[in-house]
């Protein structure tokens, strides 16, 4: 087994990996990684693309792919780059600049705070992360393979592929592959929830869901439904009937969800009380 290195991350990056950050908070560090420091935005990207979800893996992967030189070459010319980073980035991105690596045995126990400590509630945190193993490098390769696949390929693939295949053809922007991937007889509930709950912007995905009718079994499901925003209006109306009483009074008060449905959830709640 490789040995593990320690990596101290900024308290801007351990909001979004500390242990128990939930799956949307992960997913949503890809985004917000652009609006760091280069420093905490490539290790972010980095933690996140070893995450255990294969959704905030690929996304992770997918950001750090398309990184411009610009904060390549600063993060590899800066003091002390982490030499994890570096490799991971050179695996992926085309703009990598040759530069001399830090050694590998590199510790990393003074790196400060983007945030002055005494400004901040948290101080930079340590986390312990492995150096790219065979199973990161079979993950790289099948995320590098999709960009040399015909739309027919990853179609094949998308129906019969393993779930980190599925968690990256799911996103292709070609809606013949990403709906093959819901069609794929091995795809678990557990990964449709999380796909929902991913804020997925994909009509036809939704679609194939709400047409389910094993997976519209699953409480679980039906409620991210009912919060997701692109779920057809009929389907989460009538999934809004099934809920419980808590839930039903949260979505009542929630302005995170439609406005339409919010309003059909407080008369639920007042023919509840009048009975």
């Amino acid at each position: 087994m490789s040995e593990k290195v320690s990596i101290t991350i900024s308290p801007a990056v351990a909001v979004y990996v500390r242990p128990g950050t939930p799956l949307e908070a992960r997913l949503a560090g890809c985004a917000e990684a652009e609006k760091m420091a280069t420093a905490d935005r490539l290790t972010l990207l980095f933690c996140l693309s070893k995450d255990a979800d294969p959704a905030v893996r690929s996304a992770a992967l997918s950001c750090l792919e398309s990184l411009q030189v610009e904060p390549i070459k600063e993060y590899a010319e800066s003091t002390n780059p982490n030499p994890l980073i570096l490799d991971l980035v050179k695996k992926l991105c085309h703009n990598y600049p040759d530069s001399q690596q830090a050694p590998v045995c590199l510790i990393i126990n003074e790196e400060e705070s983007e945030t002055p400590l005494e400004e901040s509630d948290h101080p930079p945190e340590s986390i312990e992360q492995e150096p790219l193993n065979e199973e990161d490098d079979r993950y790289l390769s099948k995320y590098k393979t999709v960009q040399l696949m015909d739309v027919g390929e990853k179609i094949k693939m998308a129906l019969s592929g393993d779930k980190e295949w599925r968690s990256i053809l799911v996103k292709d922007p070609n809606k013949l592959v990403s709906g093959s991937v819901i069609k794929n007889p091995r795809i678990t509930e557990a990964e449709i929830l999380n796909l929902i709950k991913s804020g997925i912007q994909n009509d036809e995905i939704m679609r194939l869901i709400c047409a389910n009718k094993e997976w519209i079994k699953n409480y679980n499901i039906r409620k991210a439904l009912i919060e997701n925003s692109r779920t057809p209006l009929q389907n989460a109306s009538r999934y809004l009937a099934t809920m419980n009483d808590k839930d039903l009074a949260s979505f009542a008060k929630s302005k995170n969800i439609s406005s339409v449905i919010s309003t059909m959830a407080r008369r639920l709640v007042l023919n509840k009380k009048r009975d």
